[in-house]
């Protein structure tokens, strides 16, 4: 049977959408100053979370009725959720950019074994390379744990690997040239994102983002980068802005979502880790998708671990045509940008971790 050619999702401000990030937990095995409390966090109960089956659907929806070309396995921290490289060899046959976001704790066991399975390419997070402050940062000493992930990545033929590095004012701002150093010293380019108003205690402040022209600033003064100092100027739907290394060793990424939003090309949505479907990460409106899939479906339908089948008592195609008429319908809704800093911002009520980043 001949496959329908897909139709491009296009939002209200005729902006194709493409990028699918999927959280596929909520836990995390570290405690992030900006992103979780110390203690207390309450966790999704395992039968409220979509199953593997359940995620590779949505997935494979967006991809054969609307094109989309890239998904991203996020968290939480996607790594500690059970037989997670079961979940990779489900969405690898789709035939898009498959990618994963990660602490790196675990990919020196896991590393391999997702390249295998199809994973592509992988960002970890890295906010600081000193002992102490990496362990205030995180209330996690494994420092020495995540740059062994880095290099396990690296030694399976992820590529690229990219470091996510989130840049707070008067905490980490004085290691941006250390931390380029870094990325250049193993081939991999470090994406310095502003920080934003995502944390749990609700504590962020303007007075806390560095500003990605500092970023720059303090990696050109170091390392001198092609054609700087300039304006940060548009980029496409890519959300860092890149510049090269003068010296050809690479490049290196701002995210400036606070001070220079790219909302104009932004081209993802996003998926939370019990199914609500959401159109910017700094949405305030959600869409129940889990509703859709486990619709005539009994709770004992749901195996463990992520594992299924938790199949709909409707027949495939209505499920689907479901699936895609409430996709296309959110996506209908999507904003024109997310308005931090101005007057009429309402902070998202959900903390990165539960949303996925």
């Amino acid at each position: 049977m001949r496959r329908a050619v897909p139709i491009p999702l296009i939002d209200p401000f005729d902006r194709r959408v493409k990028d699918l990030r999927i959280s596929i937990t909520d836990r995390c095995n570290f405690r992030c100053t900006y992103c979780m409390p110390a203690e207390g966090m309450k966790w999704l109960p395992r039968d409220e979370v979509l199953t593997y089956e359940e995620i590779a659907r949505i997935a494979r929806v967006c991809v054969e009725r609307f094109g989309f070309e890239a998904i991203r396995l996020t968290g939480g921290e996607p790594l500690v959720r059970s037989h997670i490289v079961r979940l990779v060899e489900l969405l690898a046959p789709l035939g898009a950019d498959l990618a994963l976001t990660t602490n790196g704790v675990k990919l020196p066991e896991l590393a391999h074994d997702l390249v295998a399975a199809g994973l592509q390419r992988i960002n970890v997070s890295l906010d600081s390379l000193r002992r102490e402050r990496f362990l205030a940062l995180t209330r996690r000493d494994e420092l020495d744990r995540v740059i062994a992930g880095i290099d396990a990545a690296l030694d399976a033929g992820l590529a690229p690997v990219k470091l996510n590095t989130v840049v707070i004012r008067g905490v980490n701002d004085d290691e941006v040239a250390e931390l380029a150093g870094f990325g250049r010293d193993r081939g991999i380019g470090v994406r310095f994102i502003e920080f934003m108003p995502l944390d749990a205690d609700g504590q962020w402040s303007t007075n806390q983002v560095v500003p990605a022209e500092e970023i720059l600033e303090r990696v050109h003064a170091e390392y001198p980068l092609v054609g700087w100092p300039r304006r940060l100027e548009g980029h496409g739907v890519e959300p860092a802005q890149r510049f090269a290394y003068a010296d050809g060793r690479g490049d290196v990424g701002v995210i400036a979502s606070v001070t220079e939003p790219f909302c104009e090309s932004c081209d993802r949505v996003r998926v939370t880790a019990e199914g609500r479907f959401r159109t910017c990460l700094f949405a305030v409106e959600e869409f129940d998708l889990r509703a859709i899939l486990r619709s005539g479906a009994a709770p004992d339908d749901l195996g463990p671990d992520g594992l299924g089948p938790a199949d709909s008592g409707l027949a495939a195609p209505d499920l689907d045509d479901r699936l895609a008429d409430a996709i296309a319908a959110a996506v209908g809704t999507k904003w024109a940008g997310h308005s931090i800093g101005a007057a009429d911002f309402v902070r998202p009520d959900r903390s990165m971790s539960q949303i996925g980043g």
